[in-house]
């Protein structure tokens, strides 16, 4: 009995001496890892500045089939947020501010440590140069975690490492698989609609649509508006030089209503139209192929577009069916003049008079008839 008191109080004591050992451990810590990624800048940041795209690059998410991922409303850009409960712990994720196209900065808890962590993204030779770095102070269990796996820059550092050769893999093939079709001439249904309209950045219209089509069908929810397909985009005007578009966001409905004064929500009619017609699938950064192919098939065979609007986008597979991009399909059309069709009016022949016909004058014989007396 007594080895055995000895014996647990020597484990008590070790068990003390490890406790005061862990928690006397230097909290505070940075890790930073960086990768070239293969893609364009505004696509990266793009892709890691929704949440909804975290579970096809995030190695804690990727490797644990078991994991319970909620999402709130928001998950874009500021104030945007998810939370994930798997076998390794629980954590949570917020966006606290971005610079677009730059760098995004967040605030994380996993398991009681909360650490700051921050995004940078830069143009280099062969892609974009991704930077992920954070900064915490580390809770006890954390603590006690890293002093038997080989410290903290060890952990979150193979994570982190893992996290972007994922997003590398995942942006090289979902983002750059794609395909681009000139359907030819097309007839565009009409449809009434619901929109919004005002002058973006033509960089900025898909960000852009993530908010505004949203807004358009919840609206359409609460009033009870029965929806008639895809959303679509007018560009009413398309500015290369200034880089700048007048667009209407356009949710289709089924019968025509009318909205109260001073909404931002307005209605409207799509009346039928002839179009070029190109389909694009893929992500929405090789719009800009499609919209050329489109013009080099009008100018080709001499079209004459119509000057109403400079063309029409309807997602008809979109982020909201399907999370991969190389999935979605866009059509796009073109306006143009119909054809008119020459009417050849009908001009009756001349009618020619008949010459009048001369009876031949009987022959008159004048020779007397001899007498017979």
């Amino acid at each position: 009995m007594r080895i055995l008191k000895y014996l647990f109080l020597l484990l008590l004591l070790s068990f003390v001496a490890l406790s005061i050992f862990v928690a006397t451990q230097k909290g505070d810590f940075t890790v930073e890892r960086s990768k070239i990624i293969n893609s364009p800048k505004s696509t990266v940041y793009n892709y890691v500045n929704d949440y909804r795209n975290w579970e096809d690059f995030s190695s804690w998410i990727t490797e644990d089939p078991e994991i319970k991922i909620t999402y709130p409303k928001k998950t874009i850009g500021p104030g945007a947020s998810y939370s994930w409960e798997g076998k390794e712990g629980i954590g949570e994720v917020k966006t606290l501010f971005v610079k677009e196209n730059d760098s995004i900065s967040q605030i994380m808890n996993y398991d009681g440590t909360e650490s700051s962590v921050f995004w940078s993204f830069k143009d280099t030779l062969g892609g974009t140069k991704v930077t992920w770095k954070t900064i915490g102070k580390m809770s006890f269990s954390m603590k006690v975690l890293t002093t038997f796996n080989g410290g903290i820059d060890r952990i979150i550092g193979k994570i982190y490492e893992k996290s972007l050769t994922n997003l590398d893999k995942t942006l090289d093939f979902e983002i750059n698989t794609h395909s681009v079709k000139v359907n030819g001439l097309a007839k565009k249904l009409g449809t009434f609609y619901l929109k919004q309209t005002f002058t973006s950045k033509i960089s900025s219209v898909t960000k852009n649509s993530r908010i505004v089509f949203p807004k358009i069908i919840t609206f359409c929810k609460q009033n009870n508006i029965e929806l008639n397909g895809k959303p679509f985009i007018i560009y009413h005007t398309y500015d290369l030089v200034n880089g700048l578009t007048k667009v209407s966001f356009c949710v289709p409905i089924k019968s025509e209503i009318l909205t109260s004064s001073g909404s931002d929500i307005l209605a409207g009619k799509l009346e039928p139209f002839d179009a070029v017609k190109t389909t694009l699938t893929g992500d929405y950064s090789h719009t800009k192929k499609a919209l050329d192919k489109a013009k080099e098939y009008i100018n080709t065979n001499k079209i004459i577009t119509d000057p109403t609007f400079s063309h029409l986008e309807s997602y008809n597979i979109s982020r909201t069916e399907i999370k991969n991009p190389s999935k979605w399909v866009t059509e796009i059309y073109f306006p143009i003049k119909p054809k008119v069709i020459p009417v050849n009016n009908y001009i009756p022949a001349a009618i020619q008079k008949a010459e009048a016909v001369k009876a031949p004058e009987p022959v008159i014989n004048n020779t007397e008839e001899e007498s017979e007396f």
